[in-house]
């Protein structure tokens, strides 16, 4: 868990309560797509569900988010790219690394994610993974493998959807 005197999980380099504490607050709204990526990296690394499923478009959106099986500890978020997604935008995509810790070993994910502004606001989408493998390996898990996330499931049905 992070205090508001912490420095951001995002990669802002900012602190929480001046970053995105204030979109978890509902202070402020993020204004591109990529500033929602960051804010929803952050959430999953604080375990906010309220934030992650109000910043879901409501037709892509689950019921909840279960974070009592989440054995995963997210660590650092890498941005790859963004594709459209700045203030003027209606769409927009952000491809990103976000890192984690299970077991006592790093693993990174590799995403591209899907976001769409309605009525001024961001939301996000749907993401795809590209892949996951565990920090300083050059093989990716298939989507027949186990998910590592810890949650017992295949990769292709948990963290791979």
């Amino acid at each position: 868990m992070i205090d508001n005197s912490s420095l951001c999980f995002c990669g802002s380099g900012d602190l929480y309560d001046s970053c995105c504490g204030l979109m978890h607050a509902a202070e402020s709204m993020p204004v591109t797509a990529e500033s929602l990526m960051r804010s929803r990296f952050t959430a999953y690394a604080m375990k906010n569900e309220s934030y992650l499923l109000t910043s879901w478009e409501a037709g892509t959106r689950p019921e909840e988010i279960d974070f009592s099986k989440e054995l995963a500890v997210w660590t650092k978020l890498d941005i790859i790219s963004t594709k459209k997604g700045t203030e003027k935008d209606n769409k927009g995509v952000v491809e990103f690394k976000a890192y984690y810790t299970l077991d006592e070993e790093e693993f990174v994910m590799h995403e591209i994610s899907r976001f769409k502004k309605v009525a001024g606001h961001w939301f996000y989408l749907d993401g795809k993974v590209k892949s996951v493998a565990k920090v300083g390996s050059q093989v990716s898990q298939g989507k027949n493998a186990p998910c590592s996330c810890g949650s017992g499931k295949k990769f292709k049905r948990c963290c791979g959807k």
